[in-house]
């Protein structure tokens, strides 16, 4: 009887790991945000092959002028850019587009596209529940955002905040909001603002779409610092900023009850010895999935820098940094499963392929790049087996 059960246990166990054996992910769609001023046409469908590293062009949808910056729905059924303009529909502001996703072809279709409610849409990111998009404008210095119905479709923004104040650099003469994302606990929106050397905190209401300001309603980062994009690491206790201005990472704690955060930390995202740093800028900061490393991406000099993560206290070390093999590395991502990560050089047009080394978080090329266009954003959806 006991050896009856323990083949029927044996068996079962089999059973699972072949089921998680087929239906384990081994390709992705990538879906990639350009600036249409130039040849590129829009955004563009591409599939990453886990095995290989190798991304391939498959598709490429027009009809949004600039579509930058880009978000998933949770339910991978739709997809959110920008329209990364000051001008939308004869009025000064920027636009948001909303489209359905083929879950065979990854095609996507236009649904409609609203107001942004300030001039230059830069940055796009979703609440956790799919209910709203929320935008920041950089060239209006203000954040909005806008309810998605159950279609996907956006509604015109619900709530518009536009920042105030100043800064000491000759950029920093009014607020340039440069990034907005939702807390773990999907009760707080953190807008990183170059301008004024801010992260605005907001209490988010996911009902009724509206952004308010928390108390105590920001953390300064140094003056000239420019915060400009901002991520949580995935254990929920920490947060980073990477500052556009004087090329460093803050560390932060977060309080998720209170939604306040405090820096702990701050460190160059330059190897040691570069003293000449004229026409650099960073961009992009991303927390590894595992939590064990964290990337941000230099401008001028054309690297991702690599830190490991201390995950009890938050606080980082420099590992290395990795050429991007092109120049002015914007936005990047991490794939969900860890192994790559893809930078994008939007002057020389390519996206290139680094594997992520488990045990140290180090790069290392692969071997396999793209020619797109004006890359800007990257962003990644399973494909159905």
């Amino acid at each position: 009887m006991i050896q009856k059960i323990i083949r029927l246990t044996w068996l079962l166990l089999v059973s699972l790991s072949m089921s998680t054996a087929v239906s384990a992910v081994d390709t992705y769609f990538v879906f990639v945000g350009t600036y249409t001023s130039g040849d590129a046409k829009g955004i563009y469908t591409c599939e990453l092959d886990l095995a290989t590293g190798s991304l391939k062009k498959i598709g490429v949808s027009t009809g949004v002028v600039n579509p930058s910056f880009l978000a998933i729905h949770p339910n991978g059924k739709f997809l959110y850019s920008v329209a990364e303009i000051g001008d939308f529909e004869g009025k000064k502001t920027g636009g948001v587009a909303a489209f359905s996703i083929d879950s065979k072809t990854a095609s996507l279709t236009l649904l409609n596209q609203k107001s942004s409610g300030g001039p230059g849409a830069c940055h796009i990111s979703l609440d956790r529940t799919g209910k709203n998009a929320l935008v920041a404008n950089y060239g209006g210095g203000s954040v909005a955002a806008l309810p998605i119905g159950d279609d996907g479709r956006l509604s015109s923004p619900s709530s518009v905040i536009k920042h105030t104040g100043s800064s000491v650099t000759q950029s920093q003469k009014a607020p340039r909001a440069h990034s907005i994302n939702v807390g773990p606990n999907n009760r707080f929106a953190f807008a990183a603002d170059l301008g004024i050397d801010k992260v605005l905190i907001y209490r988010l209401d996911v009902e009724k779409g509206l952004l308010t300001p928390n108390d105590p309603p920001f953390v300064k980062t140094a003056l000239g610092a420019g915060p400009r994009h901002f991520t949580f690491h995935p254990s929920g206790k920490f947060a980073y900023v990477i500052n556009e201005l004087d090329l460093t990472v803050n560390t932060l704690t977060f309080d998720a009850a209170q939604g306040s955060l405090k820096s702990i930390q701050t460190i160059s995202t330059l190897p040691k010895g570069i003293t000449n740093t004229k026409g650099f800028s960073t961009a992009e900061i991303v927390a590894h999935p595992g939590g064990k490393f964290l990337y941000g991406s230099n401008r001028g000099h054309d690297s991702i820098v690599v830190y490991q993560v201390n995950t009890k206290t938050g606080k980082l070390t420099f590992v290395e940094t990795e050429p991007t093999g092109g120049k002015n590395p914007r936005n990047f991502a991490v794939d969900p499963s860890g192994k790559y990560l893809l930078a994008e050089n939007q002057s020389t047009h390519s996206i290139v392929v680094l594997q992520i080394d488990p045990k140290t978080g180090a790069l290392s090329p692969t071997g396999h790049k793209l020619d797109i266009p004006s890359p800007v954003c990257v962003r990644f959806l399973a494909k159905s087996n």
